[in-house]
């Protein structure tokens, strides 16, 4: 019985040693399950924190992109404003270019036709005395001399005379 008692304290005390054990394994896992469980809480913040950062930069990404969208839409107005201006210029410009072309073909068709003596033939170009084309210039002068004054029946008036001036007048 002894001997009975002996290997029963001795597996008693075995298995208060393993038990020992088995209760610090516990405790060490309960801390590890405890560190594991602050660690997912952090981090459960943290992913709170970032989930409510990208709202924010999506939503500041929305305003950002609506804005582009608006800036890109005055952008053209602007543009086709510009475009329209210039084409208005070009317009303009092409009106006086025309203006000016046929002010400057009935210049030359009133300097040919002066140049031109009545019952005379050919093309009445140039000078019947040089040969040099008449040009009238900006007083209705032709080649230098000073036209004398008709009056509205066709007859020139009298006592002018007709002065051949100097380029400077």
């Amino acid at each position: 019985m002894t001997e009975t008692l002996r290997e029963k304290e001795e597996f008693s005390r075995i298995e208060a040693e393993n038990m020992r054990k088995l209760q610090e394994e516990a405790a060490i896992l309960a801390r590890k399950v405890e560190q594991h469980n602050e660690l997912m809480s952090e981090k459960d913040r943290t992913a709170q924190i970032l989930h409510d950062e990208i709202n924010t930069l999506q939503l500041e990404l929305g305003q950002i992109e609506e804005r582009n969208a608006i800036l890109v839409k005055d952008n053209a107005k602007l543009l086709q404003r510009w475009l329209d201006a210039k084409q208005e210029e070009v317009n303009k410009m092409n009106e006086v270019n025309a203006f000016y072309q046929d002010m400057r073909s009935k210049q030359d068709r009133v300097a040919t036709e002066s140049a031109t003596p009545i019952g005379a033939s050919g093309s009445g170009t140039s000078d019947q005395t040089n040969g040099k084309p008449t040009r009238l210039s900006g007083n209705d002068q032709l080649n230098g001399t000073v036209p004398t004054a008709k009056t509205t029946d066709g007859t020139t008036s009298s006592g002018e005379n007709s002065l051949s001036l100097t380029p400077n007048g």
